[in-house]
């Protein structure tokens, strides 16, 4: 219970701002997005289209290698999520040597040991929260390798023994979950970098935590590649 006696109002301001916004633009990007052009929904609608060819083609050896393809993105970044949680609490090992060096830096903010301790834990916490998506999206990839290959013959489709569309739009779904999950932690990975700034101030987090959101919203809602897919 010390912290909160340890830590400036300001900072606790901050850190509840980071919080706010973080959740509060991850509820802006799944629900404007629906609403407005979306990198997310632009992708949506092609990974629809491309379930649609599947159920066309037979074998689908194709589809499957594309699905693992895509998993080993969330793979990848849930690895490196664990290395880096381990190197943070190697960290806290040696805060007063990383609390040092932070006091070295001319504007940054001079703080307690615990306080910047409580700093290392709550970037463990954001880097924690991006494993357990990325290894969700890896398990919904999983899941929509099963569904491909679980798709009935084309000549079936043809037959009308099986309903293609509900096929193509229940798989397309899944792959919309798993590309929506990776981007939950993915986002993580975004305002980590935000988190750090706190280390310096609560105005560079601030400052920080803004700059991402403006970032993120460029590139879901403004970047060349929407112009692209759009078109």
């Amino acid at each position: 219970m010390k912290i909160f006696a340890l830590l400036p109002w300001a900072d606790w301001l901050a850190l509840g701002a980071f919080f706010s916004v973080w959740a509060g633009y991850a509820w802006f990007a799944r629900y404007w997005g629906a609403r407005r052009p979306s990198l997310f929904a632009a992708t949506n609608r092609f990974r629809r289209h491309w379930m649609r060819q599947s159920t066309s083609r037979d074998p689908r050896v194709l589809d499957g290698i594309i699905t693992q393809s895509l998993s080993t993105s969330p793979s990848f970044f849930a690895s490196t999520s664990i290395i880096i949680i381990g190197g943070l609490f190697a960290l806290l090992g040696t805060t007063d040597k990383a609390a040092e060096l932070v006091r070295e830096i001319p504007f940054a903010q001079q703080t307690p040991l615990l306080v910047f301790e409580f700093k290392v834990l709550v970037l463990i916490g954001i880097f924690v929260y991006a494993f357990f998506r990325f290894s969700w999206s890896m398990r919904q990839y999983t899941i929509v390798g099963v569904v491909i290959g679980s798709m009935p013959a084309p000549e079936d489709f043809a037959a009308g023994k099986f309903d293609r569309e509900q096929f193509a739009q229940r798989a397309g779904d899944l792959l919309g979950l798993a590309a929506d999950t990776f981007n939950d932690g993915l986002r993580g990975y975004y305002f980590s970098f935000a988190a750090m700034g706190w280390f310096f101030s609560p105005l560079a987090f601030l400052i920080a935590t803004v700059l991402v959101v403006v970032i993120l919203y460029s590139r879901e809602f403004g970047s060349e590649v929407l112009r692209v897919l759009k078109d």
